[in-house]
């Protein structure tokens, strides 16, 4: 199959996480495809990640999908929407794919879709790619992050050492959206509650980071979530701290206000909004 053609999984099961989060298990005739791909990639990330590939109503698409095939035959109103998740897990022995929704009301593509997925329903995958892995050598570890950067942050917490030291602060509605993760004795575990406050909003995350006490030694920083966090915590872990940027991941996943397209087209004119370690 063409790197380009998008897998077609099935949900399996689904679960909701907490108010705002909820759990599609996908699987199918073309997980090992899938598989494969998660295979060829240079090394196994814990931000991996997929473009969902959602049709337009109304349209009959070729079968293998390709999304080439799609823009070079169809009018531009069929090309399917793309929305990017980040992969939760990967179960080579169940064959599951594992994916995690943030879900606020009926606004968007891919939360309605996940608030609404049964048992049966079929989604199309691209990908999946990544560009982050804890490094075993480093002294300890920094994850900054809201919802959206959650599950890549529960999935590098997940694969760090047994003995690995690592402080995490998550930013969430309130207490019943903290989830139960999986870490290491030396992790340091924060949840910061904006309550009331819209996601986006609050400056809880940069607060946290700036009064933490700081700990000596080499650190590996991965920040993931609203673009606000690039103007805040990034220039002080690079800059006052003085953290080398090949051990420093920092990513906008979303921008308040926009929809992905707008985002994407914001992000695209960063010329360096992205920092991940070299590979």
């Amino acid at each position: 199959m063409s790197a380009n053609r998008p897998v077609r999984l099935t949900v399996v099961r689904t679960e909701q996480l907490a108010p705002s989060m909820r759990r599609i298990v996908l699987g199918g005739d073309d997980f090992d495809v899938f598989a494969a791909r998660v295979e060829a990639l240079p090394q196994r990330y814990t931000d991996l990640y997929v473009k969902l590939v959602f049709l337009a109503d109304g349209f009959d698409y070729p079968e293998p999908l390709d999304l080439d095939v799609v823009k070079q035959t169809m009018p531009q109103e069929a090309w399917p929407t793309l929305r990017t998740y980040t992969i939760s897990g990967v179960d080579e022995q169940q064959r599951l794919v594992t994916i995690d929704f943030v879900v606020h009301g009926d606004e968007g593509v891919a939360g309605p879709w996940a608030a609404g997925a049964q048992p049966g329903d079929t989604i199309h995958l691209r990908g999946p790619n990544g560009g982050y892995a804890p490094d075993p050598a480093a002294d300890w570890h920094l994850f900054v992050g809201d919802e959206a950067g959650l599950p890549a942050i529960a999935a590098s917490i997940g694969a760090l050492d047994d003995d690995a030291t690592a402080v995490a602060f998550i930013e969430v509605d309130g207490p019943a959206d903290e989830l139960d993760l999986d870490g290491p004795a030396g992790l340091e575990l924060h949840w910061l509650h904006r309550g009331d406050a819209a996601a986006g909003t609050t400056t809880l995350l940069d607060d946290a980071v700036r009064a933490m006490p700081w700990r000596e030694g080499r650190v590996q920083a991965f920040v993931h979530g609203e673009s606000a966090l690039l103007k805040s915590v990034r220039p002080y872990v690079l800059r006052d701290r003085g953290v080398d940027r090949r051990d420093v991941s920092v990513s906008a996943y979303w921008r308040r206000g926009t929809t992905e397209e707008g985002f994407r087209a914001w992000k695209s004119q960063q010329t360096d909004a992205v920092i991940r370690p070299s590979t």
